[in-house]
């Protein structure tokens, strides 16, 4: 009668441990991980971790809802926030080969005017990003792209 007590309580423990680390995965995966934004310098580094190396965590929380990009090139096009977004997730761990470099054009107590040029090996990309605070973060509002 002992044994099969001891069976029964170790069955039961055996399922609620399982149980409980089933529920704690669940969690963890649910829910989101939020990005630093709480000054312009953390989110342009954050823009050019998921724009050149790859990041994707964040991606959503980066971007201001009513960012657009242009891209200027020989026929201009504008993409809506929901499809740079899209893109950049499919990016995940794509390592762009080329250097990059930063420079603040202009910047105060509210927006920032950043110029990242990408070098590529036989062209080179331009990107001017204006960040705002929005809120207690910075979000980037708006990208214009040209190439060379």
């Amino acid at each position: 009668m002992k044994a099969l007590v001891k069976t029964f309580a170790a069955a039961a423990l055996i399922a609620v441990s399982t149980f409980a680390m089933a529920a704690e995965g669940l969690g963890s995966k649910s829910a989101k991980a939020n990005v630093n934004l709480s000054t312009a310098d953390f989110a342009l580094d954050h823009y050019v971790a998921v724009t050149t190396a790859g990041e994707s965590t964040g991606v959503e929380q980066l971007f201001a809802e009513d960012f657009n990009q242009n891209v200027q090139a020989s026929n201009t096009k504008t993409n809506s926030r929901g499809e740079v977004v899209k893109y950049l997730k499919k990016q995940k761990g794509e390592k762009l080969n080329c250097t990059v470099t930063t420079d603040i054009i202009e910047e105060s107590a509210d927006y920032m005017v950043a110029k990242v040029t990408l070098k590529f090996e036989s062209f080179t990309k331009t990107d001017l990003v204006t960040l705002e605070r929005v809120g207690n973060e910075w979000k980037v509002s708006k990208s214009i792209n040209s190439y060379k």
